[in-house]
């Protein structure tokens, strides 16, 4: 479709309102989590192995849960409340992590933390698509995921300061992580307004047979290239130990996630608003080969601008797929099944990144992180190749 005079003012206040608050609580969420690989490591000694466990289960677990949640939002008719739900679990956890003195509450933090993501995600992503205008719906998804991503480098650049004016205190620095998160909660449930349902609308179980008979075969064929595309991305954890790797200081680690996010950021919102009048297929396999060559970078070195190079270019792989991604599945799914349609979606792609992350920790073990990396270049071609072959469907798309 055609937008030629599309502007972010045409957006609904709700759609900026949910931006604000995916961003805050992304500046809490990475605050910790761009610290969070090396605090496990050099303060608790975990194995890199470990490392990648934790973050596969945590990311998986947030992904998996959006099913559930998903399934629950289309039956109630409800978005709101279980994105508020949500939210609040992820504000919850963020103390925990300043009280853990072993792996094992770092554990249970992570996951109570990815639990409220996983409920909040598939009814946020559908609350979106429900309040945005259908032909302003890329443009919708790239503006929340935009704002999500200024958060996810204001959070590494705070950890920074602070680390540095507080002398490497990783437990100060996570407690002023909690100021963000409830802030957010607050934004949610006085500044967004969902639509109101048709009174008389039936309930329907969104699991039956006939309801997942009406999710085409475009909506799966996008499920199977989520979960190829997420395979090929592991936790971005690993992007930070690799730098870590190559001698960069404590403190600057998180300078990692802010090279990545600004590059997310700043192309989220355009490459979501050209998602609205170009092909979904040619802008996913862009997206793929960057990330290619992102790899291949990072698999060569640890330091200089080669490594940074890779950094720069895996966020702008993120900018080009991840508001794409949930373009396409919003456009597949009939409107009362988008929260199943994207909680299945979301399931699909945790499984990968549980087997992503868990093999990438065991390559990075076992041969080091060039295997690591080369691995990932390597999946990213089989989705790019599998796209190639699927070409004649880029009409259902």
């Amino acid at each position: 479709m055609s937008t030629p005079h599309l502007s972010p003012r045409r957006l609904p206040t709700s759609i900026w309102a949910l931006g604000f608050v995916s961003l805050l609580m992304d500046i809490s969420s990475e605050m910790i989590h761009s610290l969070l690989p090396v605090f496990l490591v050099t303060g608790l000694g975990v194995s890199m192995l470990t490392v990648g466990l934790i973050e596969g289960a945590a990311e998986s677990t947030a992904l998996i849960v959006k099913v559930f949640s998903g399934v629950l939002s289309d039956w109630w008719g409800r978005r709101k409340p279980l994105a508020v739900l949500g939210y609040g679990l992820g504000a919850v956890s963020k103390p925990l992590f300043a009280l853990a003195t072993t792996a094992g509450l770092v554990i249970v933090a992570r996951l109570l933390d990815r639990v409220g993501k996983g409920i909040r995600g598939a009814p946020r992503d559908a609350l979106v698509a429900d309040i945005a205008p259908p032909e302003l719906r890329g443009a919708a998804f790239g503006l929340r995921q935009s704002l999500d991503t200024v958060g996810a480098f204001l959070g590494p650049l705070i950890a920074i300061g602070l680390m540095l004016l507080w002398a490497n205190d990783f437990r100060a620095v996570f407690w002023v992580a909690v100021i963000p998160a409830v802030l957010c909660v607050a934004l949610l449930v006085f500044g967004v307004r969902e639509p109101e349902s048709p009174p008389d609308a039936p309930r329907v179980n969104p699991i039956q047979r006939d309801s997942l008979r009406r999710l085409s075969s475009a909506y799966w064929w996008v499920v199977v290239l989520g979960a190829l595309a997420t395979l090929a991305r592991f936790s971005e954890a690993f992007l930070v130990l690799r730098v870590q790797q190559g001698g960069l200081p404590l403190a600057w680690t998180p300078m990692v996630l802010i090279a990545m996010n600004l590059v997310y950021a700043a192309g989220a919102y355009p490459l979501g608003k050209l998602a609205d009048s170009t092909s979904h297929l040619r802008l996913l396999a862009w997206g793929l080969t960057v990330l290619i060559v992102a790899n291949v970078l990072l698999a060569l070195s640890d330091q200089g601008m080669v490594v940074w190079a890779g950094i720069l270019l895996w966020g702008l792989h993120m900018a080009m797929t991840q508001g794409l991604l949930a373009t396409m599945v919003a456009d597949a799914a009939p409107a009362e099944l988008r929260g199943t349609a994207f909680g299945v979606f979301n399931l699909a792609s945790g499984i990968a990144m549980l087997m992503a992350s868990a093999l990438a920790g065991l390559l990075w073990d076992q041969f080091g992180a060039g295997y690591t990396f080369m691995a990932s270049a390597t999946f990213s071609a089989g989705a790019l190749l599998l796209l190639w072959l699927r070409r004649n469907q880029a009409s259902l798309l």
